[in-house]
């Protein structure tokens, strides 16, 4: 079961319009855009509206959120750098979120944008945050979707965090998985060792099993996705953002509304950051999806795709609310 207050026969209305749009059928635009010295970003753009909204981390929003494509929107996919199709960074030393914060400005810029909205998922929703603290005159609304904590490794009560993470994924698969790195088999066979490690590990972005086949074909098409060169890249950005301390006064000056969207068994990001996200922004609000994991769209897809509609079109969702603290009582 799901927790929202919106009448669900609206949200069922607008969700049925969202998939019915024209615009949503538009011709997609692709190709890659220079970050740096070889470093290319591949990109998919639907649409020519004034109203420009920005997704990083391309290869998992995508195929969900394509359908806010309206008539006056602009919507930008794109692949963070060493991620998904976009190219390979050899250089370790660009390899960072303040990089990825970065390329934000340097995709707003290649498309020629003023202002924009950006939807930032995972480390991502921690990233577009920090955009709009270094370039508030740049963003009208921020949208985040089980971000991770500002600060790595905050600990949130027990209520806020998921209960199944010594069960899920199956402890008995991981094991298999760990034996197979072992023998060699992800970097001998790295594509098929992905398709092996995406059948067990996408049971972690979901909190009802029944719906994990709504995550697609998974990543294994890209090589960066795979599991050496993901690990890699893990273990340099993930390094960047354990040793980020950002200044509690630049949060309270985002003043730009925040839309937080966070499933309360997220097993990659705690529901807790998410209550802490919206508690701590001047204008930030929360929509909690009961029962979800990391990837709620999977699972409530009516809810999600119709908040963030509202929230893009200038208005806050019926189901999102302020939280007066991190620790408060749902």
């Amino acid at each position: 079961m799901f927790c929202f207050s919106m009448k669900q026969g609206t949200a069922l209305a607008i969700a049925i319009a969202l998939m019915e749009s024209p615009a949503s059928a538009a011709k997609v635009e692709e190709g890659y855009l220079k970050a740096e010295e070889g470093v290319y970003l591949f990109y998919q753009k639907i649409g020519a509206g004034k109203n420009v909204i920005i997704f990083p981390l391309r290869q998992f929003l995508f195929e969900p959120f394509q359908k806010l494509a309206r008539n006056d929107r602009t919507l930008i996919f794109y692949d963070v750098r060493n991620r998904g199709r976009s190219t390979a960074v050899p250089d370790s030393d660009r390899i960072s979120i303040q990089r990825d914060v970065e390329d934000v400005e340097t995709v707003r810029a290649r498309f020629g944008v003023h202002r924009f909205s950006l939807v930032g998922f995972s480390y991502a929703g921690l990233m577009v945050a920090m955009y709009a603290m270094e370039h508030p005159d740049r963003i009208e609304r921020l949208v985040q979707l089980g971000p991770v904590p500002l600060k790595f490794g905050t600990p949130y009560p027990k209520e806020f965090m998921a209960d199944d993470l010594d069960r899920v994924p199956d402890p008995a698969e991981l094991a298999k998985l760990s034996e197979l790195r072992k023998q060699g088999v992800s970097e001998s066979e790295p594509k098929q060792y992905c398709e092996r490690e995406w059948a067990v590990e996408r049971f972690r972005l979901v909190g009802n099993p029944a719906f994990v086949d709504r995550l697609g074909a998974g990543p294994c098409q890209m090589p960066n996705e795979w599991h050496a060169n993901l690990s890699r890249h893990f273990r340099y950005h993930f390094a960047s953002v354990q040793q980020l301390a950002i200044d509690a006064e630049k949060v309270r000056a985002l003043t730009q509304p925040v839309l937080t969207i966070h499933g309360t068994k997220d097993r990659n990001a705690p529901y807790g950051s998410g209550r802490e996200s919206a508690s701590r922004l001047p204008r930030g609000r929360l929509v909690t999806v009961e029962g979800a994991a990391h990837c709620p769209w999977a699972e409530a897809p009516d809810v999600i795709l119709s908040a963030i509609d509202e929230f893009l079109n200038g208005k806050w969702p019926a189901n999102a609310r302020k939280i007066d603290s991190a620790q408060a009582d749902r």
